[in-house]
């Protein structure tokens, strides 16, 4: 929106040509994002205490989690608001990249805010039906998928691009839709299950987030793609501005987020921010480096299916409870620990997900 004025204003002052420049839009956006969330994240706590949107607690869990029922939830929608506005501020509103992002993330979000609308203030302990929530996550993430496919304009939009290996690219015509609907879908679940503890899920996505911004910018760029390697895909570049603004808004979000948590995200920011880093993974044709970066999103999810699939075959779990980060509590590792770990195997695996920039 804002860049629309500023090259209007070129004319009459060259200054406003650099507001041009992404790197500049990102970073703006990211400082409108983090404004928005701590101007208005004190408010936002206020009227979910006030309405009693309190999060629920199981028993079953660790014990030091009880002290936590009925801390306001579903905080998630400040984070989805504030991404919103400052995308839309900062970002050239006629690339299709960015209104396919910001759709998913919208979408996803609102699947999240139903559930935990049901849950938490419609007193329905199951909150959105399972079938129901997948029927549309499915919706959501096949109709970015099928988007993306039919709007592809150069063969690397519809290749999968093999870290540390320069000359393996495969060509994925349309079996891209089903990669890039379980990117999508399997990634929102995956932050999801990971959302547990006070800034376990959040600080992980910020930092995958910012590197998957990175990989959008230098593969949107000419230059650097050709330097580096990596296929060129034009108008890909400029996500890095919804990145700039999912790492304000997850800085911002994290200041009330942190332990002891004043708000917790809820559904309604899990699963809208995991499928905001699937379909940038999509876009930017980073969905395996995704997977490397993402690494604790992955052992949250793989944690479950084998506690669940052992439980079912033999009767018997293979860790005291599930999601993984539980395990790790009921072991005796005090909260701030199992976080601080945590991050930092994000920034190990980030670092490794970023050096397939030159590692090829």
């Amino acid at each position: 929106m804002l860049l629309y004025l500023t090259d209007y204003l070129s004319q009459f002052h060259s200054g406003f040509n650099v507001f041009q420049y992404l790197t500049l839009r990102a970073i703006l956006g990211a400082l409108s994002a983090l404004l928005i969330s701590l101007l208005l994240g004190p408010l936002m706590i206020r009227k979910l205490s006030h309405y009693q949107v309190g999060q629920f607690v199981r028993v079953d869990g660790p014990q030091s989690h009880l002290a936590k029922a009925g801390t306001p939830t579903m905080g998630g929608t400040l984070i989805l608001a504030a991404i919103v506005i400052s995308t839309l501020l900062w970002a050239d509103l006629g690339n299709r990249y960015v209104w396919v992002v910001l759709a998913v993330t919208v979408a996803f979000g609102a699947i999240g805010w139903v559930d935990d609308y049901k849950k938490l203030i419609r007193k329905q302990s199951q909150g959105l039906k399972a079938r129901q929530k997948y029927l549309w996550q499915t919706i959501a993430g096949l109709g970015a998928a099928l988007f993306l496919y039919h709007t592809a304009r150069v063969p690397a939009e519809l290749e999968l691009i093999v870290p540390f290996v320069k000359s393996l690219v495969i060509p994925m015509g349309a079996l891209f839709v089903v990669l890039a609907y379980f990117v999508i879908v399997g990634t929102s679940n995956a932050v999801n299950l990971t959302d547990g503890l006070d800034g376990l899920a959040i600080m992980p996505t910020v930092m995958v987030g910012g590197a998957l911004g990175l990989f959008a910018y230098v593969g949107g760029n000419a230059n650097f793609s050709a330097y580096l390697g990596i296929p060129y895909i034009p108008g890909v570049g400029e996500l890095v501005v919804f990145c700039g603004a999912l790492v304000g808004a997850g800085l911002g979000f994290l200041w009330f987020n942190t332990y002891p948590a004043q708000v917790f995200m809820g559904d309604v920011g899990a699963l809208g921010l995991g499928a905001a880093l699937g379909v940038v993974a999509v876009a930017a044709r980073q969905e395996l480096v995704l997977l490397i970066m993402g690494g604790v999103f992955v052992m949250e999810t793989v944690s479950v299916i084998l506690q669940v699939g052992s439980y079912k075959l033999t009767g018997r779990r293979i860790f005291r409870m599930a999601p993984l980060h539980h395990h790790f509590e009921l072991k005796g590792w005090p909260e701030p620990r199992v976080i601080v770990r945590f991050w930092i195997i994000t920034v190990v695996l980030v670092l490794i997900g970023l050096s397939t920039l030159k590692i090829r």
